[in-house]
């Protein structure tokens, strides 16, 4: 029924002229010829199509039946898919060049999740000959729709994570990546206009749309995959996408540098906030600086006059941004990126005035995040590798004002005794023969250690919370008793030790008996618990209550509590012994 309703329509239509076909005629053409190709009638179809007389009635509403010959296409094995095929490239050619752009974009759209690798790499083609078709002024503004919608499609399919799986293509997010590349390839011909600028205005349009096009790879698809080095992965389809895409950004007029160093340029101007950015995503930027200081990707377009202190700044922009993600690939791309940096400035060298510049606050802050936070021991380890680094770039008064800062706004006792361990090797540094560093000794190390020989909360301070503080603050102290005599008194710790008894040693003697005394008696009620019934039950330390465990589990974890006070009692014990073997001489 459904062939003798298609044949009906198109003769009744083929009667009319192109102008007259009322909606009713497409309705009915449309139904008909779905039904038609999807009961198995192509053959007759494709006669239809064929037909001279039917060519007014193809040209005008003959991409309607783009749904049914899609779906037919994608089943490869159907022993129709050369009439499919025939009719499609039929319609291509014939049909208008706007009407079967919005048919191919209605099929790209069709959520169907076990084909759509396969849908969009059969439109690619036929979508780039479609806009080729278009007039110019309304070519730009479809180019971008189109690669919009691609790119969505793209950026869905999952990421490799292995090089395995990058070779073997196993998500063919590879090819479509490749497929893209080519896809635009013409337009860019078009753009590029031989790396001469152009007053065109279609010219500018079709720059336009394919920068916001690779900014959105960058941050879509770059930013979120691995990208493989030459000496794992020779030839790596994904980085190879990545060139790719700085070279066509080069090649149609876009400054490389000038995106690199956005961040702090745009300062200086107030551009519309949502075309800004669409234009430039922070993620596409930070990806694009990736690319460029980690992978070496185009580094032949950037001049050799930017600093490394100045090329550090504008990536520390960078850097921030990718540390803030709770992606793991992000943050490890912010690590490579700041440790690239770094390792341009030379050791020592940078002033304390950088440290007025916020965002060097605001990576203080980030690396503490990631050292304490992450999931990852692998981004943890990589954290605090770069946090060193950052402080052996500093010279000797940003290191001190950079210890300072974070003793002041860090609250985590391990990044805390990081910081005094730091401290700890800048003072037996400058006490070195030959070694001048008059800020980690003397009148200007009181101040910095008036930070660290106090407890945060007094004598009831938790001492297991501060472990690490304490400890490194304990080993910093009797390192300076033995190292700096009362004669000399280099470091300037006999000119204020009384103090430090009364802020330090006191409350640190007085919370140790406390604590201990708390221990042993929680230690004692589950030593006599465990002898009545072994069960499970709840030990209060403090005012937190331990998790629930075994008499043995609860012991042992005491147990642990109070060796780790003989620790520190008998640091503290040694550090009493010194001072007053030297009071004594």
């Amino acid at each position: 029924m459904s062939l003798e309703d298609l044949c009906n329509v198109v003769e009744r239509c083929q009667a009319q002229p192109e102008d007259g076909y009322t909606p009713e005629d497409y309705d009915l053409f449309m139904i008909a010829g779905r039904s038609c190709i999807e009961e198995g009638n192509s053959a007759q179809v494709l006669s239809i199509v064929l037909d001279d007389k039917s060519q007014d009635l193809v040209r005008s509403i003959g991409w309607s039946l783009f749904p049914a010959l899609v779906e037919g296409l994608l089943r490869k094995e159907d022993k129709d898919h050369p009439n499919y095929l025939a009719i499609f490239n039929h319609l291509l050619q014939t049909c208008r060049p706007k009407e079967l752009l919005i048919g191919l974009q209605e099929q790209l759209g069709v959520e169907d999740a076990q084909t759509k690798v396969e849908r969009l790499l059969l439109l690619m083609q036929p979508l780039q000959k479609t806009l080729l078709r278009l007039d110019a002024p309304r070519r730009a503004s479809s180019l971008g729709l189109t690669l919009s919608s691609m790119m969505d499609h793209v950026a869905e399919l999952p990421l490799p994570e292995t090089k395995e799986q990058e070779q073997d293509d196993v998500f063919s997010l590879c090819r479509c990546c490749s497929e893209l590349m080519e896809f635009v390839r013409p337009f860019i011909q078009e753009a590029a206009h031989n790396n001469k600028p152009s007053n065109s205005t279609y010219e500018q349009e079709v720059r336009a749309e394919l920068h916001i096009f690779f900014m959105s790879a960058l941050k879509r698809i770059v930013l979120e995959v691995r990208l493989e080095d030459p000496e794992t992965l020779e030839l790596s389809p994904l980085r190879s996408f990545a060139s790719d895409i700085l070279k066509h950004l080069s090649a149609i007029g876009v400054s490389l540098p000038g995106l690199v160093f956005l961040p702090l340029t745009r300062r200086k101007k107030l551009p519309d906030f949502l075309e800004e950015e669409t234009r430039h995503p922070k993620d596409a930027l930070a990806s694009l600086a990736h690319l460029v200081y980690v992978h070496h990707m185009a580094t032949d377009t950037f001049p050799c006059v930017f600093s490394p202190v100045y090329t550090l700044r504008v990536n520390l922009e960078h850097v921030c941004h990718l540390l803030s993600s709770t992606n793991s690939t992000r943050i490890q791309k912010g690590l490579d990126l700041l440790e690239k940096t770094l390792q341009r400035v030379d050791d020592h060298s940078l002033p304390v005035e950088l440290l007025e510049i916020k965002t060097f606050l605001t990576l203080s802050q980030e690396l503490e995040k990631v050292m304490t936070y992450s999931p990852e021991q692998e981004v943890r380890t990589k954290g605090l590798k770069v946090f060193q680094l950052t402080i052996d770039k500093f010279d000797h008064e940003a290191k001190y004002t950079f210890f300072k800062l974070v003793l002041k706004t860090s609250s985590h006792s391990g990044l805390q005794g990081y910081i005094i361990k730091n401290i700890k090797n800048q003072v037996d540094f400058a006490l070195q023969p030959g070694n001048t560093n008059s800020w980690f000794g003397g009148v200007h190390l009181l101040p910095l250690l008036r930070f660290v020989f106090i407890l945060p909360d007094g004598p009831e301070t938790d001492l297991l919370k501060f472990l690490d503080r304490v400890m490194e603050s304990l080993n910093l102290l009797r390192y300076l008793v033995i190292r700096d005599k009362v004669a000399d008194n280099k470091t300037g710790i006999w000119t204020d030790f009384s103090q430090m008894e009364e802020s330090f040693l006191k409350p640190l003697r007085f919370g140790l008996n406390m604590s201990r005394a708390h221990y042993e008696k929680e230690l004692s009620g589950t030593m006599v618990g465990s002898q009545v019934k072994a069960e499970n039950i709840n030990v209060s330390v403090g005012d937190q209550t331990l998790p629930q465990m075994t008499p043995d589990s609860q012991m042992q974890a005491l147990h642990s509590a109070l060796h780790m006070f003989d620790m520190m009692e008998s640091v503290l014990v040694r550090i009493e012994e010194l001072v007053e073997t030297k009071d004594q001489k």
